[in-house]
């Protein structure tokens, strides 16, 4: 197993390897923060997703509750005489 600490020797000159690797630590580099906007938009998204569904669970559940209340009102009204 070679030593990770070995300098490695390259057949390039140094002005080719220089922009090879400044090229690839940009793209990289871009790849990343592209990487990091996306993953944030999407975070917000869920988020704004569950509010959202929070929301309509309490207004199903109200709704649901004005629903009950109106049919016991109504069997209420079917029962009292004219």
């Amino acid at each position: 197993m070679e030593q990770a600490t070995e300098a490695k020797t390259y057949c390039s000159p140094v002005y080719k390897l220089i922009a090879f690797f400044r090229k690839s630590r940009n793209g990289w580099k871009t790849k990343a923060m592209h990487r990091n906007v996306r993953i944030k938009r999407l975070v917000n998204r869920v988020a704004g997703l569950m509010e959202s569904r929070r929301k309509w669970k309490e207004k199903a559940k109200a709704q649901r509750a004005q629903i009950a209340r109106l049919t016991e009102e109504l069997e209420q009204q079917k029962g009292a005489p004219l």
